[in-house]
């Protein structure tokens, strides 16, 4: 990522033409357009007694053109609490940009398209082996890194909207009530520019995701249309390059993990609800430095709206201390885990002898997901959650665990219902939940059937044991609260 990743100067995607760029006028003190320590010539350093030539003297005309049409854009905003069109606007130009190694983004030529088609196509047949749930791709498809971006805004939407909404909130809020209806305009152009600075960096971290991901579902969540299982190409291409293990191992690979994380989402209907749920839960509990905003408020200068996009870059909100905002991380932390441990434990067991480098690359892609990249700290910084699971190797020891104790249908039964998956004290003690909790899931089911026609069993004796989790109920299950 540059510098400055939030910055408002349009991306360097054209060259100057010729000198004229370059030149000072040598009654103001400007610099070059190539060199302007500020995109919009905002601040000390632009020079002149005339405020024009002090705003935007260091510009070239087709660069000034261009910061009036994104000033206005900023100003003249009235939707939602975030920009999108702007978002995509900047996360387009981000591709275009390419990555820092100098890897350009291009269109997916036919060989391609064909190599991801049978890539995931061979990955699903490896999987039929290794777990119950049937394919879960309707189709198959390869993008390049801007049709990504296209494909995940929505999802990109619902996860920070809710953030974004607090914040758009929290501007209105921080003023005396007495001093809300003679500021009015003045907050309503704060918004305006909120919704816009969280659109350039929404934009900003999801055009430097582009360049980053292999798949529709890196970070765990279904950020793609459902059914559509997806490789990039190009990205594929990058993971692989300094791993000395053959491309199409690579390939298989990570279409073994796309594919896995489809048959998931496709039959587990919930999971989707309940991840995307979770974090709204925990952005419902974030509460806004409404000192840190209230010093910005009091010193806002229109000329200068660097200083909310300052704001926002360092972070003007904090999880609120409360069990229930902890409780909201935890529950997000675990449903995480129990995904990407799934999902690893099942392609470790398709590719293992299979593919030679199988080892490697499972190890290569469990530091990925635990580290992160510049575009997920851009996230967390965003929304000031880190949609990474920490906990990956714990959860996959233990579906490994319970495939050796209960087989493919017992361990993937355990999906038909949050409350049947393992909780975080599960992933402290995976022997004692695999050993411990030995459901009859065909008598359950049957029980459920007979309740449905009113001819239900009669229901077990409650005791004080059961209520702590230490007695069974007539199916055998653990009483545990869940």
């Amino acid at each position: 990522m540059s510098d400055t990743p939030f910055g408002f100067g349009l991306p360097p995607e054209e060259p100057e033409n010729g000198d004229e760029g370059k030149k000072k006028d040598p009654t103001e003190g400007g610099q070059s357009a190539g060199g302007m320590g500020n995109p919009f010539g905002f601040g000390p350093g632009a020079g002149g007694d005339n405020p024009f030539a002090a705003m935007f003297g260091s510009m070239n005309p087709n660069d000034l053109g261009a910061a009036f049409q994104q000033l206005g854009q900023m100003l003249s905003y009235e939707g939602g609490p975030v920009n999108w069109d702007m978002a995509k606007q900047i996360a387009r130009q981000t591709v275009s940009q390419g990555t820092p190694d100098g890897t350009k983004d291009a269109s997916v030529g036919p060989s391609e398209r064909t190599s991801v088609d049978e890539a995931l196509r061979l990955a699903d047949l490896w999987l039929d082996g290794v777990t119950s749930m049937p394919s879960g791709s309707v189709s198959t498809v390869a993008w390049s890194r801007a049709e990504w971006v296209e494909a995940t805004l929505p999802a990109w939407q619902q996860l920070v909207d809710p953030v974004a909404e607090r914040v758009g909130l929290a501007m209105g809020d921080v003023l005396p009530e007495e001093m809300q209806a003679m500021a009015g305009p003045l907050i309503g152009m704060m918004r305006s520019m909120g919704g816009a600075m969280f659109g350039q960096q929404i934009g900003q971290a999801v055009g430097t995701l582009a360049g980053e991901v292999v798949g529709s579902t890196d970070i765990g969540l279904p950020l793609g249309p459902a059914g559509k299982a997806a490789l990039l190409p190009l990205n594929v291409e990058r993971f692989g390059k300094d791993l000395s293990v053959p491309q199409d191992e690579v390939r298989l690979y990570l279409a073994l993990r796309e594919a896995a994380h489809q048959r998931l989402f496709a039959h587990v209907p919930w999971l989707r609800s309940h991840l995307f749920g979770a974090v709204e839960a925990y952005a419902r509990g974030i509460k806004v430095d409404t000192s840190k905003l209230e010093d910005v408020v009091g010193q806002f200068d229109p000329s200068q709206p660097e200083q909310l996009q300052d704001a926002l870059q360092q972070g003007m909100f904090q999880p609120e201390d409360t069990p229930g905002q902890k409780a909201s991380l935890a529950r997000l932390d675990t449903a995480l885990a129990l995904v990407e441990g799934w999902v690893d434990a099942v392609v470790h067991e398709a590719a293992k002898s299979r593919l030679t480098s199988s080892d490697a690359l499972r190890e290569t892609m469990r530091r990925r997901r635990a580290s992160g990249g510049p575009a997920e700290q851009t996230f967390a910084t965003l929304i000031g959650l880190q949609l990474r699971p920490r906990r990956l190797r714990d959860a996959s020891r233990l579906w490994a665990s319970l495939t050796d104790a209960r087989g493919l249908e017992g361990r993937d039964a355990l999906w038909a219902h949050p409350d049947m998956l393992p909780t975080a004290h599960d992933l402290d003690d995976p022997d004692g939940f695999v050993h411990h909790e030995q459901a009859d899931f065909s008598e359950l089911d049957k029980m459920l059937g007979e309740a449905a026609k009113g001819s239900g069993k009669p229901k077990a004796p409650e005791s004080d044991a059961e209520d702590q989790g230490d007695d069974k109920g007539e199916d055998g299950k653990d009483g545990r609260d869940r």
